[in-house]
């Protein structure tokens, strides 16, 4: 796994939304930050978590000129189905065959319960109006990821 870091170009995707509608980061360009944050499995407790928490920040983020895009490897219907049992007010994408987690370096090998397999890696990257990852955050517990990344908007 490498990993995309600090001051390099994100990788720029086009991905189906939850309504079955092409996303594109670069769409984003000159205009808005997008936190763009890698999910292993929608409607799990922890991406639950995340989501939520995220959702529940949308106004703070968006008061930060910053849009946020989730990325899983799960079906469009299956993200439908996320966004609406939470209520979420976010894109969520997906990445079935995986190669946006490749390009970003989060997808690689995962163990849980004496299992080895391979997975997505939950990371999020801030990235900037002008294409180029501002921050990577990789160590965070889902309840306090929108904190990081909202104190982290609000330092730059």
């Amino acid at each position: 796994m490498k990993i995309i870091t600090t001051g390099l170009p994100a990788p720029d995707f086009t991905l189906l939304d939850q309504n079955g509608h092409s996303v594109t980061l670069s769409q984003f360009a000159g205009k808005r930050k997008v936190l763009v944050y890698f999910y292993p499995k929608a409607m799990t407790p922890g991406c639950t978590t995340q989501a939520c928490s995220l959702r529940d920040s949308k106004n703070e983020l968006e008061a930060l000129n910053t849009v946020v895009l989730g990325i899983s490897p799960d079906p469009v219907k299956r993200l439908l189905q996320f966004t609406e049992r939470d209520r979420l007010n976010f894109t969520l994408l997906s990445d079935e065959d995986h190669a946006v987690a490749e390009a970003f370096g989060v997808w690689g090998s995962k163990k849980f319960m004496g299992r080895e397999y391979d997975g997505i890696h939950r990371m999020s990257f801030l990235i900037g109006e002008d294409g180029n990852v501002e921050h990577v955050f990789d160590k965070f517990k889902t309840k306090d990821h929108h904190n990081i990344v909202i104190n982290s908007l609000k330092v730059e």
